[in-house]
Protein backbone atom coordinates (compact mmCIF):
# COMPACT_ATOMS: atom_id res chain seq x y z
CA UNK A 1 0.00 0.00 0.00
CA UNK A 2 1.64 2.94 -1.21
CA UNK A 3 0.93 6.00 1.51
CA UNK A 4 1.36 9.81 1.15
CA UNK A 5 1.91 11.99 4.71
CA UNK A 6 -0.35 15.05 4.05
CA UNK A 7 2.15 17.34 6.42
CA UNK A 8 6.01 17.27 6.94
CA UNK A 9 5.97 18.79 10.09
CA UNK A 10 7.05 17.28 13.30
CA UNK A 11 3.91 15.39 13.53
CA UNK A 12 4.09 14.09 10.08
CA UNK A 13 7.66 12.99 10.64
CA UNK A 14 6.49 10.75 13.56
CA UNK A 15 4.17 9.69 11.36
CA UNK A 16 6.58 8.46 8.70
CA UNK A 17 8.68 7.02 11.17
CA UNK A 18 5.52 4.69 12.26
CA UNK A 19 5.41 3.47 8.59
CA UNK A 20 9.23 2.68 8.14
CA UNK A 21 8.92 1.00 10.98
CA UNK A 22 5.40 -0.90 10.55
CA UNK A 23 7.35 -1.95 6.68
CA UNK A 24 10.51 -3.09 8.62
CA UNK A 25 8.09 -5.65 10.93
CA UNK A 26 6.34 -6.86 7.75
CA UNK A 27 3.40 -4.85 6.92
CA UNK A 28 2.75 -4.20 3.38
CA UNK A 29 3.53 -0.55 3.46
CA UNK A 30 5.40 1.59 1.30
CA UNK A 31 5.94 5.52 2.47
CA UNK A 32 5.98 7.51 -0.87
CA UNK A 33 6.23 11.14 0.63
CA UNK A 34 4.71 13.83 2.15
CA UNK A 35 2.64 16.97 0.88
CA UNK A 36 2.28 20.48 2.77
CA UNK A 37 1.12 23.51 1.66
CA UNK A 38 4.06 25.34 3.13
CA UNK A 39 6.41 26.85 0.86
CA UNK A 40 9.33 26.02 3.24
CA UNK A 41 9.64 22.41 2.93
CA UNK A 42 8.97 22.49 -0.80
CA UNK A 43 11.76 20.52 -2.41
CA UNK A 44 13.21 19.19 1.19
CA UNK A 45 14.09 15.92 2.22
CA UNK A 46 12.77 14.66 5.64
CA UNK A 47 12.71 11.58 7.33
CA UNK A 48 14.04 9.90 4.26
CA UNK A 49 11.03 11.07 1.67
CA UNK A 50 10.53 13.74 -0.35
CA UNK A 51 8.55 16.79 -0.24
CA UNK A 52 6.43 16.27 -3.41
CA UNK A 53 4.69 19.44 -3.43
CA UNK A 54 1.49 20.64 -1.85
CA UNK A 55 -1.67 19.13 -1.14
CA UNK A 56 -3.51 20.07 -4.82
CA UNK A 57 -0.63 18.04 -6.19
CA UNK A 58 -2.23 15.10 -4.46
CA UNK A 59 -4.34 14.37 -7.93
CA UNK A 60 -1.15 13.77 -9.91
CA UNK A 61 1.02 11.15 -7.16
CA UNK A 62 0.37 7.41 -7.64
CA UNK A 63 -0.92 6.55 -4.02
CA UNK A 64 -3.38 4.11 -2.04
CA UNK A 65 -4.17 5.85 1.12
CA UNK A 66 -3.15 9.02 2.85
CA UNK A 67 -2.61 9.73 6.68
CA UNK A 68 -3.84 13.23 7.48
CA UNK A 69 -0.78 14.08 9.50
CA UNK A 70 -1.87 17.83 11.27
CA UNK A 71 -1.83 17.85 14.47
CA UNK A 72 -4.20 20.81 15.28
CA UNK A 73 -7.63 18.96 15.41
CA UNK A 74 -9.95 21.82 14.09
CA UNK A 75 -7.91 21.97 10.62
CA UNK A 76 -7.21 17.94 10.46
CA UNK A 77 -11.17 17.57 10.43
CA UNK A 78 -11.69 20.13 7.39
CA UNK A 79 -8.55 18.74 5.52
CA UNK A 80 -9.79 15.22 5.69
CA UNK A 81 -13.52 16.34 5.19
CA UNK A 82 -12.46 17.88 1.88
CA UNK A 83 -10.24 14.92 0.78
CA UNK A 84 -12.88 12.25 1.77
CA UNK A 85 -15.46 14.00 -0.45
CA UNK A 86 -12.89 13.87 -3.19
CA UNK A 87 -13.08 9.83 -2.42
CA UNK A 88 -9.60 9.68 -0.73
CA UNK A 89 -8.85 6.71 1.22
CA UNK A 90 -7.26 6.55 4.62
CA UNK A 91 -4.96 4.00 6.72
CA UNK A 92 -4.29 3.61 10.50
CA UNK A 93 -0.92 3.74 11.37
CA UNK A 94 0.19 1.95 14.56
CA UNK A 95 3.82 1.49 15.57
CA UNK A 96 4.84 -2.02 16.40
CA UNK A 97 5.32 -1.41 20.08
CA UNK A 98 1.90 -0.36 20.86
CA UNK A 99 0.24 -2.89 23.31
CA UNK A 100 -3.67 -2.93 21.86
CA UNK A 101 -5.84 -5.56 23.19
CA UNK A 102 -7.45 -7.67 20.73
CA UNK A 103 -10.93 -6.97 20.72
CA UNK A 104 -10.04 -2.72 20.45
CA UNK A 105 -12.36 -0.92 17.53
CA UNK A 106 -10.08 1.99 15.98
CA UNK A 107 -11.14 4.27 13.31
CA UNK A 108 -9.30 4.87 9.85
CA UNK A 109 -6.87 7.92 9.63
CA UNK A 110 -5.79 6.85 13.77
CA UNK A 111 -2.21 7.49 14.58
CA UNK A 112 -1.11 5.26 17.49
CA UNK A 113 2.52 6.20 18.46
CA UNK A 114 5.53 3.96 20.29
CA UNK A 115 4.27 2.61 24.03
CA UNK A 116 0.64 3.33 23.64
CA UNK A 117 -1.04 0.94 25.41
CA UNK A 118 -4.78 0.30 25.02
CA UNK A 119 -7.00 -1.71 27.00
CA UNK A 120 -9.99 -4.06 26.38
CA UNK A 121 -13.79 -2.77 25.29
CA UNK A 122 -12.49 0.14 23.81
CA UNK A 123 -13.48 2.41 20.82
CA UNK A 124 -11.23 4.63 19.02
CA UNK A 125 -12.67 6.83 16.18
CA UNK A 126 -11.02 8.19 13.46
CA UNK A 127 -8.26 10.60 12.91
CA UNK A 128 -7.67 9.91 16.58
CA UNK A 129 -3.82 11.07 17.98
CA UNK A 130 -2.81 8.63 20.24
CA UNK A 131 0.76 10.22 20.89
CA UNK A 132 4.02 8.92 22.74
CA UNK A 133 3.23 6.59 25.79
CA UNK A 134 -0.95 7.37 26.66
CA UNK A 135 -2.34 4.50 27.99
CA UNK A 136 -5.99 4.33 27.76
CA UNK A 137 -8.02 1.60 29.54
CA UNK A 138 -10.81 -0.80 29.53
CA UNK A 139 -14.07 0.28 27.88
CA UNK A 140 -13.45 4.06 26.86
CA UNK A 141 -15.22 5.62 24.08
CA UNK A 142 -12.53 8.26 22.26
CA UNK A 143 -14.20 10.58 19.97
CA UNK A 144 -13.22 11.42 15.98
CA UNK A 145 -10.51 13.90 15.77
CA UNK A 146 -9.45 13.51 19.30
CA UNK A 147 -5.63 14.11 20.32
CA UNK A 148 -4.59 12.16 23.40
CA UNK A 149 -0.69 13.62 24.44
CA UNK A 150 1.94 12.22 25.42
CA UNK A 151 2.08 10.79 28.54
CA UNK A 152 -1.17 11.08 29.54
CA UNK A 153 -3.62 8.45 31.78
CA UNK A 154 -7.46 7.62 30.51
CA UNK A 155 -8.81 5.27 33.48
CA UNK A 156 -11.34 2.97 32.69
CA UNK A 157 -14.84 3.85 31.42
CA UNK A 158 -13.64 7.18 30.29
CA UNK A 159 -15.14 9.04 27.61
CA UNK A 160 -13.76 11.36 25.45
CA UNK A 161 -16.01 13.73 23.06
CA UNK A 162 -15.05 14.62 18.89
CA UNK A 163 -12.11 16.66 18.60
CA UNK A 164 -11.28 17.42 22.21
CA UNK A 165 -7.42 17.29 23.31
CA UNK A 166 -5.95 16.07 26.36
CA UNK A 167 -3.00 17.85 27.17
CA UNK A 168 0.85 16.19 27.93
CA UNK A 169 1.17 14.14 31.41
CA UNK A 170 -2.59 14.80 32.30
CA UNK A 171 -4.88 11.84 34.01
CA UNK A 172 -8.45 11.75 33.37
CA UNK A 173 -10.05 8.84 36.43
CA UNK A 174 -12.86 6.36 35.97
CA UNK A 175 -15.84 6.82 34.71
CA UNK A 176 -15.48 10.85 33.53
CA UNK A 177 -16.33 12.44 30.29
CA UNK A 178 -14.62 14.79 28.30
CA UNK A 179 -17.03 16.89 26.07
CA UNK A 180 -16.58 17.69 22.73
CA UNK A 181 -14.02 20.58 21.64
CA UNK A 182 -12.45 20.37 25.10
CA UNK A 183 -9.10 21.34 25.95
CA UNK A 184 -7.47 19.54 29.10
CA UNK A 185 -4.44 21.34 30.31
CA UNK A 186 -1.14 19.75 30.58
CA UNK A 187 -0.42 18.35 33.34
CA UNK A 188 -4.26 18.01 35.03
CA UNK A 189 -6.05 15.59 36.79
CA UNK A 190 -9.77 15.49 35.32
CA UNK A 191 -12.15 14.09 38.59
CA UNK A 192 -15.25 15.32 37.34
CA UNK A 193 -17.04 15.50 33.96
CA UNK A 194 -15.94 18.47 31.63
CA UNK A 195 -18.52 19.92 29.27
CA UNK A 196 -18.38 20.44 25.44
CA UNK A 197 -16.19 23.53 24.59
CA UNK A 198 -14.36 24.44 27.31
CA UNK A 199 -10.47 24.49 28.62
CA UNK A 200 -10.11 22.75 31.88
CA UNK A 201 -6.63 22.86 34.28
CA UNK A 202 -5.25 22.10 37.08
CA UNK A 203 -5.42 19.85 39.70
CA UNK A 204 -8.20 18.85 39.85
CA UNK A 205 -9.06 20.24 36.59
CA UNK A 206 -11.27 23.58 36.82
CA UNK A 207 -12.77 25.28 33.76
CA UNK A 208 -10.70 28.74 33.48
CA UNK A 209 -12.35 29.08 29.21
CA UNK A 210 -15.89 28.63 27.73
CA UNK A 211 -16.10 28.89 23.72
CA UNK A 212 -19.88 30.00 24.71
CA UNK A 213 -18.83 32.81 26.44
CA UNK A 214 -16.18 34.10 23.68
CA UNK A 215 -19.22 35.38 21.46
Amino acid sequence: MRVIVLGAGGHGQVVADILWRMQAAGEAVEPVGFLDDADSWQGQRVSKLPVLGKTADLFRITHDALVVAIGNNLTRQQVTRILQAQGEQFITVCHPTAVIAPDVQIGSGTMICANVVINPGTVIGSHVILNTACTVDHHNQIGDFAHIAPGVHLGGDVQIGVGSLVGIGSIVTPQRQVGNWCTVGAGAVVIQDVPDGVTAVGIPARIIKNRQNDN
